[in-house]
């Protein structure tokens, strides 16, 4: 049948701000889909116990009384959502995630921030895998589009319905949709089994990276780094 007709996990978070090591959780969600229709959902607030920038308000809508009042604790809500993950790929079920290497790697960063289980330790020491990232499989077989790569220019270009973006529940399930629509568009991604798929877009995500750094040093910064890492970028001393 292949992957995209089988469960998928969707997962989003809302945030503070852009940097994955320093913003904190304001809203997550988890959503089983199968065959691009949702069957269950996880949501969670928090309070991130920071102040949330006007910016990231504007995105998302969440404002900081909201969060107070109504948010749970951040390590109770970054603790949540971790082990409802670590749950589904102990069962190999892939999780869906729209540029992975932000979500995961933020996730991570809250779950070192409150003194909490990794998400490796939660699987044993093993990786979390199997994810699938639509940004980064979209980027890779369809390298020289033009435009935006964003979640609603690419829901746009393949057909994808995004109702509510920037809502978590709806970005989740848009971007398990979109992992669907492009498999349905390129049969080599459909055809690759989860694991596989998985390590082709940790090599696809370097390739990008390099080229991208590459690009910037070209283009007059000499230092530029552009971290290839995906999809959890952990500090080096977590990886020993």
């Amino acid at each position: 049948m292949g992957w995209h007709r089988e469960l998928l996990i969707g997962f989003d978070l809302e945030t503070t701000g852009t940097d994955p090591r320093e913003a904190r959780i304001v809203t997550g969600a988890v959503i089983e889909v199968m065959g691009g229709e949702p069957r269950g959902r996880r949501e969670w607030l928090a309070d991130p116990g920071v102040e949330i920038p006007a910016d990231a308000v504007a995105v998302h809508g969440i404002s900081n009384e909201r969060a107070a009042t109504e948010g749970r604790p951040a390590d109770q809500v970054a603790d949540a959502i971790a082990g409802v993950l670590a749950a589904y790929w102990k069962t190999g079920v892939p999780v869906v995630a729209y540029n992975a290497a932000f979500d995961l790697t933020l996730l991570s960063a809250e779950l070192r921030r409150h003194g909490l289980p990794s998400l490796r330790d939660r699987l044993g020491g093993l990786d979390p895998a199997p994810v699938i990232d639509p940004y980064t499989i979209d980027r890779s077989v369809d390298r020289y589009r033009r435009g935006k790569r964003n979640l609603e220019a690419v829901c746009q270009e393949y057909g994808v319905p995004l109702d509510a973006a920037h809502d978590a529940t709806a970005d989740a399930l848009a971007a398990a949709r979109l992992a669907c629509a492009i498999a349905g568009r390129h049969p080599k991604v459909a055809s690759l089994g989860p694991a596989d798929l998985h390590h082709r877009q940790i090599e696809w995500y370097a390739e990008w990276a390099a080229d991208f750094q590459s690009f910037l040093r070209r283009k007059g910064d000499a230092t530029a780094v552009v971290d290839g890492r995906w999809p959890v970028r952990e500090p080096a001393d977590e990886r020993v």
